[in-house]
């Protein structure tokens, strides 16, 4: 599994934390407590802190972004898992010119697969490819 790969399992792991344990201040801020007593390599762990600021600085518009391409669904009712799953896609579709498109989607599917239900898979994909055609980067897919 590569580097960022590993990244964003464990940004779905401190997501999850974070959110289990009431959601309370900042994501970025909670990785700190975290990342205690786990050995994450330091090229994971940079990434990690970067997806979680991201995810931090833009919660409010990510959050909004998402439930914008959902379809007969609200964010606050669906999993913690797929909610955090979309965020960290999103989060990467929006915000990091670095991360392709459809490496992000893609991302994501594999996040879902690993961590969610059987469902999660279709369900984030057709999410975070809404997402995409209907942002600033919909011109960069390939």
């Amino acid at each position: 599994m590569r580097t960022r790969s590993r990244a964003r399992s464990w940004a779905l792991q401190a997501l999850y934390a974070w959110e289990s344990r009431g959601g309370e201040g900042s994501p970025a801020r909670f990785v700190d407590s975290f990342l205690l007593g786990r050995r994450i390599n330091i090229e994971s762990e940079e990434y990690l802190r970067v997806l979680l600021e991201l995810i931090d600085d833009h919660l409010g518009e990510i959050d909004h972004e998402v439930d914008a391409s959902l379809e007969n669904w609200r964010m606050e009712r669906l999993s913690v898992i797929d909610r955090n799953v979309l965020r960290i896609g999103a989060a990467e579709l929006l915000f990091s010119p670095d991360v392709p498109p459809r490496v992000a989607i893609q991302e994501a599917i594999r996040l879902a697969e690993r961590f969610g239900t059987d469902q999660s898979a279709r369900f984030v994909n057709g999410v975070l490819d809404a997402l995409m055609r209907t942002s600033d980067r919909a011109g960069e897919i390939r």
